[in-house]
């Protein structure tokens, strides 16, 4: 009887624990759009793109969808990112652009099967350091933000391809500092300017 019960566990553990996709199988994969339809199976919620539905906070319902891989929360009206986000460790893909975004919890620095974040078109300044355990992001776009800090540690982030820091008013001295900690990404600067940092 122990012994079966043990079997039991096991099974329903690993059928919980999702397999994480390839960028390409999760791109093509069809999209939840509806809050309420996905909370009719969250475990089966892989890929949830809700864009435009006029969220003031990241949703509460969404740390209900363990296998979750693919975020789109764009186009809302959040402002923040919360300590919460660490627990949605199966992550690949997330995108919290053209919000209203002031602060981004260190929790995120967590999520370290991310492979693509979106932050571009939001209103923060800083970057938590924690986001430099974040070894897999091969994307990172924070198009058009108030940043006024760039962390050293963010040098963490190895497997970083393309960086977009346009759009963004960074002194020459400052665009240096940040090409040196990523001598193998594609970085995209406005021209520089005659501020500080």
């Amino acid at each position: 009887m122990r012994f079966f019960l043990y079997i039991l566990f096991f099974s329903a553990f690993v059928s919980a624990k999702a397999q994480l996709l390839d960028s390409l199988t999760l791109d093509t994969l069809t999209p939840y759009t509806s809050l309420a339809e996905a909370l009719k199976d969250p475990d089966k919620v892989i890929k949830l793109q809700l864009r435009k539905q006029k969220f003031k906070s990241f949703p509460k319902e969404i740390y209900q969808f363990k296998n979750l891989q693919y975020l789109d929360l764009g186009k809302n009206n959040i402002k923040l990112i919360p300590d919460s986000i660490g627990v949605l460790k199966n992550l690949q893909h997330l995108d919290i652009s053209k919000n209203v975004i002031e602060q981004i919890s260190g929790e995120i620095g967590k999520l370290t099967n991310l492979y693509y974040l979106n932050l571009n078109n939001n209103e923060f300044s800083a970057l938590p350091p924690q986001m430099g355990n974040l070894v897999n992001l091969r994307t990172l776009d924070l198009w058009s933000n108030n940043l006024d800090d760039f962390p050293e540690a963010l040098k963490g982030m190895k497997s970083l391809k393309v960086l977009d820091l346009r759009v963004i008013l960074i002194p020459d001295d400052k665009q240096k500092f940040i090409s040196s900690l990523f001598p193998n990404t594609t970085i995209y600067f406005s021209p520089s300017c005659n501020c500080k940092w």
